[in-house]
């Protein structure tokens, strides 16, 4: 009998929403969905970043969506099932995060950061969940970082760590009370990835001497060298992964 392993990463007929979609990895997790067959919803606050988006890719979505409302992801969720009448694919890509010291970080904006990275990312999957859960089958993708798994010092960032080591453990819990109902919930962790929250950071020659000096691999990595993993979570080819933290950091953890 002939094997396929390239078979299981394809998502033809399926339907997937992608948060934080108006720019950088969460447009591009969005692109990779749709190129393994996916049809795709993309959510974010920047419609007219979404309908550009929405026009390259063929059949897609796009849905003003504030994440920290959950009027908002309701409608989300309202939205594609009125499109496609079904949600297999979750990627909860929405995240914020601003580095100041602890002991000056306001209590409102370290709420601010837990609603839109933790709280919504729990929302979201469940109504997306319930539908999930009608089909007896669904996939979410949470998207952590591998400073949920560790402290980012010396960038003092309280609220993004604890809100993101929040979301690791999310995914276990989640992953551990829908198993045996068909859903499977992963997380991916990135290290140094280039996006509008790193922009400046990336743009710093010191910065990033930091990180080359730092990381096994002597370097940042580069956004296409997430879509691998993104594919493997999202698709069949993970079939028997559930609770998993799956960082793609260039050893940055494994220091």
């Amino acid at each position: 009998m002939a094997i396929d392993p390239l078979a299981p990463f394809r998502l033809d007929g399926k339907v997937g929403i992608v948060t934080g979609a108006s720019s950088g990895l969460g447009a591009r997790f969005a692109r990779v969905l749709h190129a393994a067959g996916a049809s795709v919803v993309v959510a974010a606050r920047r419609k007219d970043r979404l309908d550009a988006l929405a026009a390259e890719l063929d059949g897609a979505v796009a849905v003003a969506c504030d994440v920290a409302d959950d009027l908002q992801l309701q409608g989300l969720v309202d939205e594609a099932m009125a499109v496609h009448g079904r949600i297999d694919v979750l990627v909860n890509n929405a995240g914020i995060g601003t580095p100041m010291p602890a002991a000056d970080e306001p209590p409102s904006h370290f709420r601010e950061v837990m609603a839109v990275n933790l709280t919504a990312a729990f929302v979201l999957s469940q109504l997306a969940g319930r539908v999930m859960l009608a089909q007896g089958s669904g996939v979410i993708v949470n998207v952590a970082s591998m400073l949920g798994l560790v402290a980012s010092a010396p960038i003092h960032q309280a609220s993004y760590t604890a809100s993101k080591g929040g979301l690791v453990n999310l995914t276990r819990e989640m992953a551990a009370q829908w198993a045996r109902k068909g859903i499977r919930v992963n997380a991916l962790a990135p290290g140094w990835f280039q996006s509008e929250m790193t922009g400046e950071m990336f743009e710093d020659e010191k910065s990033m001497e930091w990180v080359r000096r730092n990381a096994p691999m002597a370097r940042a990595g580069e956004a296409h060298e997430l879509d691998g993993a993104l594919l493997f979570l999202a698709s069949d080819a993970s079939s028997y992964v559930t609770g998993h933290v799956l960082t793609v950091d260039g050893g940055w953890t494994a220091r």
